[in-house]
């Protein structure tokens, strides 16, 4: 719930609870006088968002939804303010000041009280379990929807693209070829040319830890044998679900013995916001 501006923030804290696993909606404060409070129930929560503390319109709605047993989480940026008193708890957004001229036109507090929303969200995610397959489940438009239902050969890296050194490299074409593919990780095969393993940051940190001189050391000394595969076929949907089954980041397409692709969870997530 909140009124102009924090009412705008607080619609966007009620999407962003309910696309990360918290049922959530917005409940106007005015218009919750006039019936919507019909939609509160006991044992709610009803997250207020005000930037004063003293809203008018909450401050005359709050003793009614107490009375409904549910249960008053504010945010506010005023440590004694009305509504701080009457919530249950309290969320302290602090500002030094806003950002407008005059002092007054909410701007930095507008900016806290919604990174405290998200904050919330977040929060509440990591406490019930919601993993990016959860997420991807919640978004069947849009981008996110597109990449759910796509296979992991639309996005792969293939040819060129794929990190790949010989068993008997050493360390420095390790290096070499994971900085210039820049996935974290390097995919090892045999003279074939068939998948023997994977090398990743991880594997070169323990190898350094462990020996003095790793300058004779080769790949296959270091690689990490059987990794995760996934084929080409395989959903989007599903290589994140591997990805997060076994915390790693990235996986290899194989078809019969030979590695055709590798895909990190930034080609299936996106790299930027990923959650639009």
């Amino acid at each position: 719930m909140g009124m102009g501006k924090s009412g705008i923030i607080a619609r966007k804290v009620a999407g962003t609870l309910a696309s990360t696993g918290t049922p959530a909606f917005f409940v106007h404060p005015a218009e919750a006088m006039h019936g919507d409070l019909g939609m509160l129930s006991k044992g709610d929560v009803a997250l207020v968002i005000s930037i004063s503390g003293e809203t008018p319109e909450l401050i005359k709605v709050l003793p009614v939804v107490a009375d409904i047993g549910a249960t008053i989480l504010a945010i506010c940026t005023e440590r004694n303010s009305t509504i701080g008193d009457m919530a249950d708890l309290l969320l302290l957004a602090e500002v030094r000041g806003e950002a407008s001229p005059i002092g007054l036109i909410p701007t930095a507090s507008t900016v806290v009280c919604m990174a405290m929303g998200d904050a919330l969200a977040i929060a509440l995610m990591k406490k019930r379990g919601v993993d990016g397959k959860d997420i991807l489940s919640r978004h069947p438009g849009g981008n996110i929807g597109r990449r759910l239902f796509i296979t992991v050969g639309e996005v792969m890296h293939s040819g060129k693209k794929i990190p790949l050194v010989g068993e008997g490299d050493g360390i420095r074409s390790v290096l070499t070829e994971m900085s210039e593919k820049k996935l974290g990780i390097t995919t090892v095969v045999n003279e074939p040319g068939e998948l023997s393993g994977v090398i990743t940051d991880g594997d070169l940190r323990r190898a350094m830890e462990a020996e003095d001189d790793v300058s004779e050391l080769v790949a296959s000394d270091i690689m990490t044998r059987r990794p995760k595969t996934v084929s080409a076929d395989a959903t989007c949907a599903h290589a994140l679900g591997l990805m997060e089954k076994h915390q790693i980041t990235v996986l290899l397409i194989v078809e019969g013995k030979k590695v055709v692709g590798i895909i990190h969870i930034h080609d299936i997530l996106g790299k930027d916001n990923i959650w639009e």
